[in-house]
C-alpha cells in the first residue's frame, strides 16, 4: 500500500506544502517552561494558519534547546492540536533501543491517529560524552549499525519478525494491529517512517528502502542538491512510496520590515557562533547579538552561516523560498524560525503563511 505524504493537504498558492521544524529554543532571560509553552503556542498557531506538519528535533546537553524528549513533547502537542501532522525531525535512533521508539510512536499514533510521523536520524545530536551517557557502552558510539537498527524498528512497528527470529514473540504495544472485542483484526496503522540527513548516507539508504527523505538544508546547504539528486537517481519503489518524495528544512525569518527580520535573525547567527566555538548557551536576544564584540573572523563566520537563511518581509521570504524550491526540486518545504522570544517566532510564521495564502 503506497503512502501519500500530503493526502488531504491544501496549500494555497505555495508551490509545495509548507511545514515547520521547531527546536523549543530557550531564549536568554527565559525559562524552559516558557520555551515549551511557546512551542505549544506555535504548534497551535501554525495549525490555524494551514501549515502541513509540525516536527520537533532531538538534541541533548544544549541549554538553549529544550527538545531533548521529542515523544513527550509530541504527546503534549497532540493534546493541544487537532489536524496538523506531528513528528520527529528527528529521533536519533542510535541513542535508543528500537523497541522503545516503536512503543513510544505506537502510543503517539494511538493518541493522534493518522497524524504522526517518525523521522529518524543516525547522528547523536550531541557531544561524545553525552552520547556515551545515552548509549551506556563505548561499543555503541558508532552509527555503522544504523541500517540494522532501522530494520529492527520497522519490524517492531509492523509486527513482521520472521518466526525464527528471537524477537518474534515480542509485541510493541500499542502496535500496528488493533484487535477488536469480537476477535477480528482492526485497521493496520502505524506512523510513516522518514529518514533524515545532511549528507549522502541517509539519501542513499532512503532511496534503497523507498522511504521519504528529509534533508537538513538549514545547516548543510552545500550538500542539498547533490544529496537530493542521489536520492532521486537511486530511488527504488516500495510498499511505502512509488516515487521519491524529498523535503528540505530551511531557516526562514520574516518580520514586518527587512530591518526587523535581520535584527531577529542575528540572534540565531550568534547562537550558532557560540555553539561552534564551544560556548553553547541560551539563545541570545536580538539586543545581545547587536552588542556582541565580534572579531572579524567571527563576523565572517556569522555572515557565511546566515547566507543560507532566508530573511526579510513576508514577500521577500516567499521569493527566497520559492527560489530554493525551484533550485532543489523539493517536494515539501519545512521552515524553521529559531529566533529569540515568543512574538517574533509567531509573527514570522504568520507572515510566511500570509505571503503564501495558506
Amino acid at each position: 500500500m503506497h503512502t501519500d505524504p500530503i493526502r488531504g493537504h491544501k496549500r494555497g498558492t505555495a508551490p509545495v506544502p509548507l511545514s515547520v521544524l521547531d527546536l523549543a529554543p530557550v531564549g536568554s532571560g527565559l525559562t524552559v517552561a516558557q520555551a515549551l509553552a511557546t512551542t505549544t503556542a506555535v504548534a497551535k498557531r501554525t495549525e490555524e494558519l494551514g501549515y502541513h506538519r509540525f516536527w520537533v528535533a532531538e538534541h541533548h546537553s544544549m541549554p538553549g534547546i529544550a527538545s531533548s524528549a521529542p515523544a513527550v513533547i509530541l504527546a503534549h502537542l497532540a493534546a493541544h492540536t487537532e489536524r496538523i501532522r506531528l513528528g520527529s525531525g528527528g529521533v536519533m535512533l542510535p541513542n535508543h533501543a528500537p523497541l522503545v521508539i516503536a512503543e513510544q510512536f505506537g502510543t503517539l499514533e494511538a493518541l493522534a491517529p493518522g497524524r504522526v510521523d517518525l523521522g529518524l536520524g543516525r547522528a547523536p545530536g550531541t557531544d561524545r560524552a553525552t552520547t556515551l551517557a545515552l548509549r551506556l557502552t563505548p561499543e555503541r558510539l558508532g552509527a555503522d549499525d544504523f541500517p540494522e537498527q532501522l530494520a529492527e524498528l520497522t519490524a517492531f512497528l509492523d509486527g513482521s519478525f520472521p518466526e525464527n527470529h528471537p524477537y518474534h514473540r515480542i509485541h510493541a504495544v500499542p502496535g500496528p494491529v488493533q484487535r477488536r472485542v469480537d476477535g477480528g483484526v482492526g485497521e493496520h496503522s502505524r506512523p510513516p517512517v522518514w529518514l533524515l540527513g545532511s549528507s549522502d548516507y541517509s539519501a542513499r539508504l532512503a532511496a534503497s528502502l523507498g522511504l521519504p527523505f528529509a534533508f537538513a538544508h538549514h545547516f548543510s546547504a552545500d550538500n542539498t542538491v547533490p544529496a537530493l539528486d542521489l536520492y532521486r537517481r537511486t530511488f527504488r519503489a516500495s510498499s511505502v512510496l512509488d516515487k521519491p518524495y524529498a523535503m528540505i528544512a530551511a531557516t526562514a525569518v520574516a518580520a514586518d520590515t527587512e530591518k526587523d527580520a535581520a535584527r531577529a535573525a542575528a540572534s540565531l547567527g550568534l547562537s550558532m557562533l557560540k555553539l561552534r566555538t564551544g560556548r553553547a548557551g541560551l539563545v541570545p536576544s536580538a539586543q545581545e547579538a547587536e552588542d556582541f564584540p565580534y572579531t572579524p573572523a567571527e563576523r565572517d563566520f556569522v555572515a557565511q552561516w546566515m547566507s543560507n537563511a532566508v530573511t526579510g518581509t513576508g514577500a521577500q521570504v516567499r521569493e527566497g523560498l520559492d527560489a530554493l524550491v525551484e533550485r532543489t526540486g523539493a517536494d515539501e518545504l519545512m521552515v524553521t524560525s529559531t529566533v529569540h522570544g515568543h512574538e517574533p517566532r509567531l509573527r514570522s510564521y504568520e507572515l510566511i503563511a500570509e505571503a503564501y495564502g495558506l
